[in-house]
């Protein structure tokens, strides 16, 4: 895959580790050896999977002459906090659209990454009601911006695009040569899928370079048919995008959706089990919305024996710890 086609910032610092999880391992019987990739070490202030996505999506707006971005999610979101970090080094003003997905979730003085926003110093915060079209929402935002002489640049949530997506086909990528490296032979990746953009590339990453390794999606929110749907879509264009000429096949895009609880960023017992077990057995921070969910699908997955005792499994880790400090009475309860 040619990535050097597509404009790009330099936001990486080389690869992310690929780590042995002994401890998790064995506190879940030995029959599973667990890895996982550290894409929460990624740089951005405090680190997460969109830095990856963002490396594309910000030189794309560099490239329209952009000076602002615009950019949505929920009301903890990670994607917002590292879109503010990466405004703050490429000189841009940041604006963020936030969606209320739980009532009364938003405050002003709340912790965790809103506390960051600030920090960050975000232009403006504009909160909205669940279920509302956040790309009109974005739209409205911009188009009050064009009137004040800016030249914003939207970035869609979770930067979940084909722009974006290419961020995490070349992590499939560089994952495939860390792999080679190591002489490690895996027998599946287990990644968090919400926006879709995660999900889709390492799938088509891996598709494209006959990996023969399949890609497991643990949904945070939607239910499985719908969100399946939706990582294909995007599988198709960022295919397209790159210029892959054969087709994703269907079967290739698994998403899980047993672990999403009563709805997005809502706990669960399993979410709270695994972030403390990942805690304490290997000193690894998850977040209670992404990686906490998809670390509980991990965990679930391990002990029905989904995966074939002895094999090898990759989780693919995409930060997001700051929210943790939005959850402290979930955790203390």
């Amino acid at each position: 895959m040619n990535f050097t086609q597509f404009p790009r910032r330099k936001y990486l610092q080389g690869a992310t580790p690929i780590e042995p999880m002994e401890n998790l391992s064995k506190a879940l019987g030995g029959h599973v050896d667990l890895y996982v990739k550290r894409d929460d070490l990624l740089p951005g202030s405090a680190g997460g999977n969109k830095t990856r996505k963002l490396e594309f999506c910000f030189a794309d707006a560099l490239d329209k002459k952009a000076d602002t971005v615009v950019t949505c999610g929920a009301v903890q979101s990670n994607h917002c906090r590292l879109t503010a970090s990466w405004a703050v080094k490429e000189n841009m003003d940041c604006h963020l659209v936030l969606e209320e997905r739980v009532k009364g979730s938003y405050k002003p003085e709340g912790s965790g990454n809103n506390f960051l926003f600030e920090l960050l110093g975000v232009k403006s915060i504009r909160v909205v009601p669940a279920g509302s079209d956040m790309m009109a929402e974005m739209e409205k935002t911009s188009a009050e911006l064009k009137n004040t002489g800016k030249q914003p640049y939207i970035i869609p949530g979770g930067a979940s695009n084909a722009i974006g997506a290419l961020g995490y086909a070349s992590c499939a990528q560089e994952t495939m040569v860390q792999l080679n490296e190591m002489m490690l032979k895996v027998d599946g990746i287990v990644v968090p899928s919400g926006s879709a953009g995660t999900h889709a590339g390492m799938a088509v990453g891996m598709f494209a370079m006959n990996t023969n390794i399949p890609v497991f999606g643990i949904n945070v929110s939607r239910k499985k048919d719908v969100q399946e749907e939706i990582v294909y879509k995007l599988a198709g264009e960022l295919r397209a995008k790159l210029g892959v000429k054969t087709e994703i096949p269907r079967d290739q895009i698994t998403c899980f959706d047993e672990y999403v609880g009563p709805g997005y960023s809502l706990p669960t017992e399993d979410m709270i089990e695994a972030v403390k077990l990942f805690a304490s057995t290997e000193s690894i921070l998850l977040d209670p919305v992404y990686s906490g969910k998809a670390a509980a699908g991990l965990i679930d997955l391990v002990r029905k024996g989904f995966f074939p005792k002895g094999s090898r499994v990759l989780f693919l880790h995409t930060g997001g710890s700051p929210a943790l400090y939005a959850y402290l009475d979930t955790f203390r309860a």
